[in-house]
């Protein structure tokens, strides 16, 4: 499974210092079904815990994600920031995650050479 960050989330991340090892441990989790939300059309809401924090503490993902394929971190916020993402974010994240998770390889390629996006490894 490949796993990916646009690069709004990306910079967001790194500002609050969420590294990718406890990335891709959250979209394992979200393979064996742990997962705070389905939001429908492959969008899932995760939970993710900072170090010292843990998840209580921690921050809330908005992730498109495809068993055995791929994932891509959508937004990110801190739940001391808001409770949720309202209905206008989440119809932006499903629209999104309907046109990544139609991204083929090259696709791909050409997503992360443009700056779009960016892989976790």
């Amino acid at each position: 499974m490949r796993i990916f960050k646009n690069i709004l989330f990306n910079k967001w991340a790194y500002k609050i210092g969420l590294e990718n090892e406890i990335l891709k441990t959250a979209v394992a989790e979200i393979s064996s079904g742990l997962y705070e939300a389905n939001l429908g059309g492959h969008v899932y809401k995760k939970r993710i815990g900072l170090k010292g924090k843990g998840k209580r503490g921690g921050v809330r993902t908005i992730i498109a994600f495809k068993k055995d394929d791929k994932a891509l971190f959508i937004y990110g916020f801190a739940k001391s920031d808001k409770a949720n993402i309202d209905e206008a974010e989440e119809k932006l994240c499903k629209k999104f995650a309907t046109l990544f998770l139609s991204y083929n390889d090259d696709d791909i390629n050409t997503a992360i050479k443009n700056r779009e996006i960016i892989e976790v490894l």
